[in-house]
């Protein structure tokens, strides 16, 4: 019998990872995901990021680590959030909602996980469509940190997949509900109100998708 492919997952609980869990499952991969408390303003994504993984029974990992520099809106409840931003001016220069290096301190922490227990593949819901404009969401990120793996692992051969890379949000939402995701259990809203604020990148983005899709 041929050893079932594995893969680690980056879930955040959002409307994207959310999408990716489910699409890696699709394609046949034993998943396991990385769930990460990092300080964040809220902590509603994670409720929401172990609500999914729950969901379908996947094996998930709480990863506490302390950003104690800040240096983003999303760190710093001091620092207001960008809100009701023109759709043109979303994905135009770096928000303040940007965690320095974020997706690099993410992925290392992945790529660890992976090489340590054997995973082909690690998976993240990157997106550099219907994004904010964080550079570390953009296509020349991933195919430089790929060089990392193969320069810098002895393992050498663990894939990055980006799915949703170049997909819109009407796109995602369409592949989301094809693949059953639950995307009624998903959270984008950087504020982390009672409900979303409607107002802030993410929630427009994730409106914008909706609205398409009908």
């Amino acid at each position: 019998m041929t050893k079932k492919k594995t893969a680690v997952v980056l879930l955040s609980g959002g409307l994207d990872s959310t999408t990716t869990l489910y699409y890696a499952l699709d394609k046949g991969y034993k998943c396991q995901a990385l769930i990460f408390d990092y300080g964040q303003r809220h902590r509603k994504e994670l409720r929401s990021a172990v609500a999914v993984a729950q969901g379908v029974s996947v094996v998930y990992h709480v990863l506490r680590i302390k950003l104690p520099w800040k240096g983003s809106a999303l760190l710093d409840s001091r620092t207001p959030l960008p809100t009701s931003r023109a759709p043109k001016i979303i994905g135009h220069g770096i928000p303040s909602t940007y965690v320095p290096a974020r997706n690099t301190i993410f992925l290392s922490f992945a790529l660890s996980f992976a090489e340590a227990t054997g995973a082909q593949a690690i998976f993240i819901g990157a997106n550099a469509i219907d994004f904010s404009g964080y550079p570390d969401c953009r296509p020349a990120y991933y195919r430089a940190f790929q060089k990392v793996i193969e320069q810098g692992t002895k393992a050498k051969k663990i894939r990055i997949i980006t799915p949703l890379i170049k997909l819109t949000k009407e796109q995602i939402i369409r592949l989301g509900r094809k693949l059953g995701a639950p995307l009624e259990q998903t959270w984008s809203c950087y504020a982390g109100g009672k409900e979303p604020c409607g107002v802030c990148d993410s929630c427009l983005l994730r409106q914008k998708g909706f609205e398409a899709v009908g």
